[in-house]
């Protein structure tokens, strides 16, 4: 695997590339939110809200029909393998901004621009590191801004990750007993979507607490099923097509020693041999993944009159094959804003079986109000064009 360093020229060169707008077209994934890539987009994050599934669900609704959720805009743009070559990459925070609703069957647009980063400066994991800070835009068909992340990516040197091993004494994957899986279970199913009944911004309490939403234990099949949702960390391809991308671009790939293939370097997440290059233990999931998570606690709490309008999380920590993660929230305020709007800031939590914060974040809802026409609600708005 190809192991770069953080040269003076290296330097110079990314410093030249501040302000660049990337190209994306090669990296595009859900360009069209149809039925079918709703439904892969909420079967790749395990959720079961009705609103991006029922069609007879989504025609009660304001929206008229079903959506995708709004963590979907992560699956229109795989991550663009951009600078620093030879340097691991781990995405570590994203700050998401909503706009507008995806409908069924809008076609959305991304735009990617590479800002800035930060550093060389030192890291108790890996020697040195730079923060990458990207921004995505994605528009809709009439050229509406649908939402704005900006996105926060670590460059490490990989021989000096490897060297650290800073996290080779977790035991994985985690010993997990026949009673302690089925308490797990039952966990996981007890997640509770508020849906058609709207929660009322004079009903919410500070200091109230969101019903958690448990994942895993992190298995294969849900790094699969992610990928097919379109949250893979870059596209995916395969044999030929595989083949001339790493002819072109030698340092996005290795051998595996055990099958002999070819693999992209972002193989860490169901590779143990790429984990193990970058320094970790064990395949391990996606930022975007998890941020989705979280998503998915909040629109379960807000249901389908509610509006999330940020979503901020850091992704702390790696969340391993075998691991389990229960999401939790509590309300920290409430109020009007400077347009009027019925508020609640929520703080969220994501605790792994150590009792490790593996997803810190927070989050502003904007919910209907009694008092207020339904013109005037949240999602009301948010559906006028303009």
């Amino acid at each position: 695997m190809a192991e770069g360093e953080f040269t003076p020229e290296l330097i110079e060169e990314m410093k030249s590339k501040r302000g660049l707008k990337l190209r994306v077209d090669n990296h595009k994934f859900n360009e069209e939110a149809t039925e079918g890539a709703i439904r892969r987009f909420a079967d790749g994050i395990g959720d079961p809200n009705p609103l991006w599934r029922d069609i007879k669900h989504g025609k009660k609704s304001r929206y008229g029909s079903i959506i995708a959720p709004p963590s979907w805009v992560f699956s229109v743009l795989a991550g663009v393998q951009f600078g620093w070559r030879g340097l691991a990459g781990f995405h570590s925070a994203s700050e998401m901004e909503f706009y507008k609703p995806i409908k069924l069957d809008d076609k959305i647009r991304p735009e990617e621009t590479f800002l800035d980063f930060e550093g060389p400066k030192s890291s108790q994991f890996a020697g040195r590191m730079v923060f990458d800070y990207f921004e995505e835009k994605c528009f809709n068909q009439n050229e509406e801004l649908v939402s704005k992340v900006i996105r926060l990516v670590i460059r490490t040197e990989r021989k000096a990750a490897r060297e650290k091993g800073k996290y080779h004494t977790i035991e994985l994957p985690h010993p997990w007993s026949e009673k302690e899986l089925a308490e797990i279970e039952e966990e996981v199913l007890a997640e509770e979507i508020r849906g058609a009944n709207p929660r009322y911004w004079e009903d919410v309490k500070v200091g109230e607490k969101l019903k958690p939403v448990v994942k895993g234990p992190l298995g294969m099949t849900d790094i699969v099923a992610m990928c097919v949702a379109g949250l893979a960390p870059a596209r995916l391809t395969a044999h030929g097509v595989a083949l001339r991308e790493y002819r072109k671009k030698p340092a996005w790939a290795f051998r595996d020693t055990n099958t002999y293939a070819l693999e992209p370097i972002y193989g860490v997440h169901y590779n143990i041999q790429a984990a193990n290059a970058m320094g970790l233990p064990y395949p391990y999931d996606v930022g975007t993944q998890r941020h989705c998570w979280q998503v998915h606690l909040l629109t379960n709490w807000m249901g389908d009159e509610g509006w999330l309008k940020k979503s901020d999380a850091e992704y702390r920590k790696f969340v391993y094959l075998s691991d389990v993660v229960r999401i939790t929230g509590k309300v920290v305020k409430k109020y009007q804003d400077d347009n009027g709007e019925y508020c609640v800031d929520i703080e969220t939590h994501s605790i792994n079986q150590r009792g490790e914060e593996v997803m810190p974040g927070k989050a502003m809802v904007i919910l209907p109000a009694k008092n207020e026409p339904e013109e005037m609600w949240p999602v009301s708005k948010r559906l006028k064009h303009g």
